[in-house]
């Protein structure tokens, strides 16, 4: 419906499966798309998230007409804060996520402000 999924990530050299990314809708209505990247513990800290992000970014605005990205972390994760940052997005509000009953600070990037 909105040309949208999540990919899984493999390494390259072991062909192991070491998470996925991707994109869901956001706010459909506006071409805003949240990107995920979801990477399981052993494959934290080696770039796969950047990596894998950048082509996510990449192909949202090349490809599906993205007009901009949504992406929000859980307070208490710094690294994904981090990633996030580094990926040129800004701080935008703090959005309610049900599943945590938290408040979890939130970004957005939009094509011009990509790094």
């Amino acid at each position: 419906m909105h040309n949208v999924q999540y990919w899984p990530i493999f390494l390259l050299e072991s062909h192991q499966h070491a998470g996925c990314a991707g994109l869901r809708p956001y706010r459909p209505e506006n071409s805003i798309f949240e990107l995920g990247v979801h990477l399981l513990r052993p494959y934290w800290g080696r770039g796969l998230a950047e990596e894998a992000a950048r082509a996510v970014i990449n192909f949202a605005f090349e490809h599906v007409g993205a007009k901009a990205l949504f992406a929000g972390h859980h307070p208490a994760n710094s690294a994904s804060q981090r990633l996030i940052l580094k990926l040129g997005f800004r701080r935008t509000h703090e959005e309610f996520y049900a599943p945590t009953n938290l408040n979890h600070p939130s970004y957005v990037l939009e094509p011009a402000s990509r790094s």
